[in-house]
């Protein structure tokens, strides 16, 4: 048989600076949340959800709606014909505090865009035309990828040993 004998002090040392550092995880979450805003990114640019699947191309009645406008039309899901062309993509922001973070926009058509919507799903507008004026389908571009998972493990492991060494 083989008897270990623990220090209670050293232990004790060690779980009261975790405990300390638990109260207030402010540097983990904004570190998380730069991962979590880059990798969302980089997802949009590259037309992916967070699960890997390719968002739906737009629709021939875009394209040609675009077309119809004199605007420049780009074929890529999201990018609009605007002069910045990415709104939604440079939107993309983390919020984070003692034990939270979030990735989010502050565009209106945000959730359309992630979720989808089918045509005059919201309402008409004063001249009676669909709001939207056509189906929508959901090009999720917030969420979790395994990826992500994974990077935010090493980040909260990384955390946790640099902790326990000091």
């Amino acid at each position: 048989m083989i008897t270990i004998e623990l220090n209670d002090a050293d232990i004790e040392r060690v779980l009261s600076k975790v405990s300390a550092h638990l109260t207030d995880m402010s540097d983990l979450m904004n570190e998380i949340g730069e991962q979590l805003e880059y990798e969302t990114k980089e997802r949009f640019d590259q037309g992916l959800a967070p699960d890997g699947t390719a968002w739906a191309p737009k629709s021939q009645a875009t394209l040609d709606a675009y077309k119809q406008r004199g605007q420049t039309v780009d074929v890529r899901p999201l990018f609009g014909p605007n002069a910045d062309g990415v709104p939604l993509r440079n939107s993309i922001f983390r919020d984070y505090g003692p034990d939270f973070v979030e990735i989010g926009t502050n565009k209106v058509y945000g959730a359309t865009m992630q979720f989808g919507a089918a045509k005059g799903s919201f309402g008409t507008d004063a001249g009676g035309s669909s709001i939207p004026w056509g189906n929508i389908p959901a090009r999720p571009y917030l969420g979790i990828s395994d990826q992500d998972r994974t990077n935010i493990d090493a980040t909260v492991n990384e955390w946790l040993a640099d902790i326990v060494e000091d």
